[in-house]
């Protein structure tokens, strides 16, 4: 790796990622199969593949790693996540790529017959009887490793750390809370086109630096002065205290932040998705990179308390994407200036964003 990526562990030497780190497709390239194909990934809500016979075909990474899958749940109620390739000639197993295809005991290749269980073994092949050394394992679909969380069906193609590592602090701060009875609102869901680097995207969202000056309303939900961020092996929480009088948590007895007014858990997950918990639920961001300089959000809404929605530090989202993305278009087009290469960070607000790129770096060596 180019030695003018490395970042220096301790933020108050170092400098931020080169600028070309934000534009240069070899890098993005690179980036794909070393970060995200390494890394867990959203795939699915829990409750389009609820009842045995659930068929859900899948792209994961679509503009980046475009990998083709199928979840599934089988006869005996498991879960799987599998590679919708079929192993004769790669034709896709099971079409319309998301959106659930209805119930089936099997799944059929329509290209020559090809037949596979809905947890991706081989189970016959017309044609195929003179054929010798066969079926072998390399006939079934390859399966992924895989796990519901909370509302969430997260997958990796090769996971470079596992699930439990990865989630551990989130259970630790929010397991109290009931996450299986978490419901996806699509009435307060959508996708936002980002005219930037996903990078950029992830580095804002990682210092609450840019509150005051950004985000006027949630700016007064917010305690600025208590805002902190903690870091963790494989993601980062920033923790926001509630201004005087705005809705927060009813945290129990044991729990670790017992007694303070907590409106929001920000938590990033390494590379690319964001869990933020407010107390009517959960809002996800999934960042999808599409090319060096364009980037699509997901916002998803899991609803757990309809009657607390709209206020305090979660209301008025969509207004703060906005702002965000406004601000991070203006960065994508100011790192691409010949003027201007590394910034430096501040160690009481960007400890986040130093943790994000040293993950960067580290995960591309």
């Amino acid at each position: 790796m180019d030695y003018s990526l490395m970042i220096d562990p301790d933020i108050r030497h170092a400098a931020t990622l080169p600028s070309r780190f934000y534009s240069d497709p070899r890098v993005f390239e690179a980036v794909g199969e070393k970060v995200f194909a390494r890394s867990w990934q959203f795939v699915a809500h829990r409750q389009d593949v609820r009842t045995p016979g659930s068929i859900l075909p899948v792209t994961l990474l679509e503009g980046l790693l475009d990998e083709p899958l199928v979840v599934t749940r089988d006869t005996e109620d498991r879960l799987h996540c599998l590679s919708n390739v079929c192993t004769h000639r790669g034709n896709l197993v099971c079409e319309q790529a998301g959106r659930a295809t209805g119930k089936a005991a099997r799944l059929r290749c329509r290209y020559h017959g090809r037949l596979f269980s809905l947890d991706g073994r081989f189970q016959s092949m017309p044609e195929f009887e003179a054929v010798e050394g066969f079926p072998t394992p390399a006939d079934d679909l390859s399966p992924l490793p895989f796990a519901p969380w909370g509302p969430l069906l997260l997958a990796s193609l090769d996971p470079s750390f596992t699930l439990e590592e990865l989630l551990a602090p989130v259970e630790e701060r929010v397991g109290f809370l009931p996450l299986d009875e978490l419901r996806f609102d699509s009435s307060r869901s959508r996708d936002y086109l980002v005219q930037a680097n996903w990078a950029l995207y992830c580095d804002n969202y990682l210092e609450g630096f840019h509150i005051p000056f950004v985000h006027p309303g949630l700016n007064e939900a917010l305690d600025y002065g208590s805002y902190r961020t903690e870091l963790f092996a494989y993601c980062n929480l920033q923790v926001g205290i509630a201004e005087g009088g705005e809705d927060c948590f009813d945290l129990p007895p044991d729990h670790p932040d017992a007694g303070q007014d907590i409106a929001a858990y920000y938590f990033w997950l390494f590379p690319n998705l964001m869990l933020n918990f407010y107390p009517w639920g959960l809002s996800l961001n999934v960042v999808r990179p599409l090319s060096p300089r364009r980037t699509k959000v997901s916002f998803l809404s899991y609803v757990l308390d309809p009657s607390r929605l709209d206020a305090g530090a979660g209301a008025g989202l969509d207004r703060v994407e906005r702002e965000d993305e406004e601000v991070v278009e203006a960065v994508q087009r100011g790192v691409t200036s010949r003027l201007y290469d590394r910034g430096r960070y501040s160690p009481t607000r960007e400890q986040g964003v130093h943790h994000f790129h040293r993950l960067l770096t580290t995960a591309l060596e």
